[in-house]
């Protein structure tokens, strides 16, 4: 087996960067922010509407789902570099 087939079935190490397409990223990093955000602000608008406190339960599902994005952000971008 060449020594180039070796090298690319061997496990990543700290200062290999991985083959990634930036448009893949790009549209990874768009819908991993777009969903939690439009998830938990229809859930919090429901929730304010069954329990009549607008818009305070909409405003924490933004604020939750900010966190949850840059979380997965932050993991996505900490594998690339």
């Amino acid at each position: 087996m060449p020594e180039s087939e070796e090298k690319r079935k061997a496990p990543l190490t700290k200062g290999d960067m991985p083959d990634f397409n930036s448009w893949q990223l790009a549209w990874e990093l768009g819908y991993t922010i777009a969903i939690p955000i439009v998830l938990f602000a229809l859930l919090g608008r429901w929730a304010d509407r069954m329990f009549g406190t607008s818009p305070w339960l909409l405003l924490l599902g933004v604020v939750l789902s900010v966190f949850i994005s840059t979380a997965i952000v932050y993991r996505k971008i900490k594998r690339i570099l």
